[in-house]
């Protein structure tokens, strides 16, 4: 006879359990000898193990002398009454007397909650369903540890997390390698071989292929993914074929949106429509009388976040009077409050030729704070006097009210002046040279390339890449960019006579002195590029050494950047109240956490267009390529493609012996692919 826990012992004829394959197993002792047990199973089998294996509930006990038969005959009588008394436990009510009483205790003591005497069955039964409650008790024989509430809330939350994990993997392996199958063979996806799926595990697996889209990844789900993806090739955007074969994104998804967490369209506004409609209703009702002043803005046919709008005479010293009023979106502005976090958050807009991003909501940007002709809207507008030679004598900037009355566009400004029609826009392109002149004595450098215009035919899933230049309109551009740095620099000098912070822009190094100018050619661009750093965001004003100027505050485009819309804020506040709404240190934090969202916003910009760029050479493989030779320096040259406004790599010894910057070949592609940015040359010839 084995002795267990708790004065219990085991003897030929005991009815016993033991756990195996994590449940419990019911069978017959045969024979005890030494602590070693020799057991007949429910399952027909004799089986040998120590009698500590068992668990500490026993009974009841039979003649150890009764045939096999009788023997499982018992075994499933006994069964049938522990399942039936199992069933109606209710060990979460069991768990709720028992908790925050005692860490732990022998399942007689649970037992003795719900009966008075119980026998072997009743007390089998709830032992089994305690073992069975894993996320509320843990058997550790003789006793069960009661969970605490915080426990059993986490472990409850485990258990989700890992039946979520489970049907996702299951419903997940067979239908991505039916996507592949049928992305490898160049047919639609099989729906046969899609396997059935609830609603719930079609969401969770669309979310999780989703978030791998995204980036959004940690060692959980990189251990799922891992086996979903055994059997499919090795791919940087697996995810993303997977979920286009899947049709749950579109052919030419962007998934830099979804990288940048950056909402493509308006639809991210909606939950701020009360705060929207209270700033759309304050610009009507209190909206003042507008400047006596006949603003004209210039932009491209398209735009409609309007920005900024200008009025220009020339004085009888030959000097210029130039007024240029900027929209004032931040009117009323809840800083800090849930719209500007989510518009801080954006930080930028983003303009691709699948269509416009717009960092405010479109029903502000696009709306009630553009500065669209013949509406009232608020503005900062500030008056420059310049002297004859284009250098700035005062700038006086004012909060104000203005209607603009002419939204004209680049096109039309160049054929006015082409043809001389309108005076004020000879007056400001006569300016806007005098401007660019004075900076490029300042060592400015100013690079005029080709500006290549794509559209899309066929959007969103057939999409056709047509690309082109944009027509010449050189001399209405050059009166925009220099009446925007004028704009810029002039309001940064002003902070700084008055002892406020803005942001500045700026680029503090030092370039070559022979690298100013107007540079056009590929090879003298690519040199040029290759000398400047990027521009950061700082509170103190330092020189922008590409444009030559110093103090360079970015606050021309406040309903299309956040941190012109935080240098609006921040000059307003201080002309109505003479002070700055921020101080050095609070204007630094924004500054910080801005730079850094606009850096991950920007990688839209920087590299979605290139997609369509790559995917326009695709589709015109068979064609040749005119480019230029910018760099010969290591194994790999580099050529510019003027017309793409494309680099790419080619091994020196494809274009032969002689190479120089400026040198021009036809090139042509063996392999193009526009989601991983491959493009591999396979021909070039010297042109």
């Amino acid at each position: 006879m084995s002795l267990l826990s708790e004065g219990r012992f085991v003897a030929p004829g005991s009815i016993v359990e033991f756990m195996h394959g994590n449940q419990p197993q019911l069978a017959f002792v045969v024979e005890e000898q030494g602590g070693k047990l020799r057991l007949y199973t429910i399952n027909k089998r004799e089986s040998k193990m120590p009698a500590a294996r068992l668990l500490p509930w026993v009974g009841p006990k039979y003649s150890p002398d009764i045939s096999r038969q009788e023997m499982l005959d018992l075994l499933v009588a006994h069964q049938d009454k522990r399942g039936e008394f199992q069933a109606g436990l209710d060990v979460m009510e069991l768990w709720e007397l028992a908790q925050g009483e005692l860490e732990k205790a022998p399942l007689e003591w649970f037992a003795g909650l719900i009966w008075e005497t119980p026998d072997e069955d009743r007390i089998s039964a709830l032992g089994r369903a305690m073992i069975a409650a894993k996320t509320h008790f843990k058997f550790q024989a003789p006793q069960f540890l009661i969970y605490t509430q915080e426990k059993v809330e986490a472990r409850l939350a485990q258990q989700r997390e890992e039946k979520e994990r489970e049907e996702v993997i299951n419903a997940g392996q067979e239908l991505f390698k039916a996507v592949w199958a049928a992305k490898e063979s160049g047919g639609a996806l099989d729906r046969s071989r899609v396997p059935e799926m609830s609603p719930e595990s079609e969401e969770r697996l669309r979310t999780f292929l989703m978030n791998r889209i995204a980036g959004r990844e940690d060692e959980a789900s990189n251990k799922i993914w891992a086996t979903l993806r055994k059997g499919l090739p090795d791919h940087p955007q697996l995810a993303l074929l997977l979920a286009q074969g899947w049709g749950i994104v579109g052919p030419h998804h962007n998934y830099l949106f979804d990288e940048a967490d950056y909402c493509s369209d308006d639809s991210w506004s909606q939950e701020f429509s009360e705060e929207i409609e209270h700033l759309q209703k304050s610009v009507e009702e209190e909206a003042q009388a507008p400047l006596p002043m006949g603003f004209r803005s210039i932009d491209s046919a398209t735009t409609k976040d309007i920005d900024d709008a200008f009025v220009i005479n020339k004085r009888a010293d030959g000097g210029y009077t130039l007024s240029i009023t900027l929209a004032r979106p931040c009117m009323n502005w809840d800083f800090g409050g849930p719209l500007d976090q989510a518009v801080s958050a954006r930080a930028t807009s983003v303009y691709l030729p699948e269509g416009t991003s717009h960092m405010l909501p479109e029903a502000l940007g696009t709306g009630a704070f553009s500065l669209f002709a013949d509406k009232v809207r608020p503005a900062l507008t500030t008056t420059f006097e310049i002297d004859g030679t284009g250098h700035l004598e005062s700038a006086t900037p004012r909060i104000s009210w203005v209607k603009v009355t002419d939204n004209s566009t680049y096109l039309a400004v160049e054929q006015m002046l082409e043809d001389g029609t309108d005076e004020e826009m000879q007056i400001a392109h006569e300016l806007s040279e005098k401007l660019l002149q004075n900076r490029i004595a300042n060592g400015a450098v100013v690079i005029r390339r080709p500006e290549p215009e794509m559209t899309l035919e066929g959007w969103p899933d057939n999409v056709k890449v047509h690309m082109g230049s944009k027509e010449n309109t050189s001399r209405a551009d050059l009166i925009i960019s220099e009446f925007m740095i004028l704009t810029n620099s002039g309001l940064g000098q002003f902070a700084q006579d008055n002892g406020f912070h803005l942001l500045y822009r700026t680029q503090d190094i030092a370039l070559p002195s022979d690298s100013s100018g107007i540079v056009s050619e590929p090879h003298e661009i690519y040199q040029r590029v290759r000398q400047m750093i990027p521009p950061s965001l700082e509170t103190s004003p330092k020189k922008h050494a590409t444009l030559a100027v110093y103090g360079y505050s970015p606050i021309t485009s406040p309903l299309r950047r956040y941190a012109d819309f935080l240098n609006m804020a921040q000059l307003c506040h201080f002309l109505y109240a003479g002070k700055a709404r921020w101080d050095e240190e609070e204007l630094k934090e924004l500054g910080s956490s801005l730079q850094m969202r606009t850096q991950s916003v920007s990688k839209i910009q920087r590299f979605r267009p290139r997609y369509w760029k790559l995917l326009y050479l695709l589709q015109n493989k068979k064609q040749w390529f005119s480019s230029v030779m910018v760099d010969d320096n290591g194994p790999l040259a580099t050529l510019a493609m003027p017309a793409q406004q494309i680099n790419v790599r080619v091994p020196k010894p494809m274009l032969g012996d002689k190479l120089y910057p400026g040198q021009r070949f036809m090139i042509r592609f063996s392999r193009i692919d526009p989601l991983t940015n491959e493009l591999r040359v396979a021909e070039a010839m010297e042109e």
